[in-house]
C-alpha cells in the first residue's frame, strides 16, 4: 500500500511517499503553502496521481505529548484533506524530523552553505519512514490482498 506523508510548515510543505510495498519512503516534493483549502487539494490531487491509498499529515505534539498551536494548524489541514478525498488520513507526531532532516544532511557532509535548501521533503520522508516502521503498512495490505 503506497502511503503519502505530509509534513505542513509556515511557508512550505513536504511531501514524502513509499513504495507501493508500504515498506521504504522517499522525499517526493515540496510545495509551497497558498490557504489551507489549496493546500488540501494539492495534497489530494499528488496523493491521486501516485495512486496513493494512504495518506499522513505529521504534527508536533508537546514534550508532554499535548496537542500546541502548530499542532492545531496540522489537524486543520488534515480536516480540509479529509474534505477533498476519501482516503484514510491519520495524524502522526513529526516532532523532531526537521532536526534529524538537518543532522542527516551533516552526516552525509554536505556544506553548511548547501545544508540551508530546503529541508520539508527530507523532514516528510523522516516522518514517514517512522510511521511504516511502527505500524507494520505491508502486513495490512498483505492481509487485505488475502482477504
Amino acid at each position: 500500500m503506497r502511503v503519502l506523508a505530509v509534513d505542513p510548515g509556515e511557508k512550505r510543505i513536504g511531501l514524502a511517499i513509499s513504495d507501493p510495498t508500504g515498506m521504504v519512503s522517499r522525499p517526493l516534493c515540496v510545495i509551497k503553502h497558498d490557504s489551507r483549502k489549496k493546500d488540501a487539494i494539492k495534497i489530494v490531487d499528488i496523493a491521486k496521481d501516485q495512486d496513493v491509498r494512504l495518506i499522513v499529515v505529521g504534527w508536533a505534539l508537546d514534550a508532554m505529548g499535548d496537542v500546541g498551536h502548530q499542532a492545531r494548524k496540522s489537524l486543520r489541514l488534515a480536516e480540509a484533506i479529509r474534505k477533498q478525498t476519501d482516503l484514510p488520513v491519520n495524524m502522526w507526531d513529526e516532532t523532531g524530523t526537521t532536526q534529524a532532516a538537518m543532522q542527516s544532511r551533516i552526516d552525509m557532509g554536505v556544506s553548511r552553505k548547501k545544508r540551508k535548501g530546503h529541508l520539508d521533503a527530507v523532514a516528510a520522508n523522516i516522518l514517514l519512514q517512522d510511521y511504516l516502521i511502527n505500524n507494520d503498512i505491508h502486513n495490512e495490505r498483505d492481509e487485505a490482498l488475502n482477504g
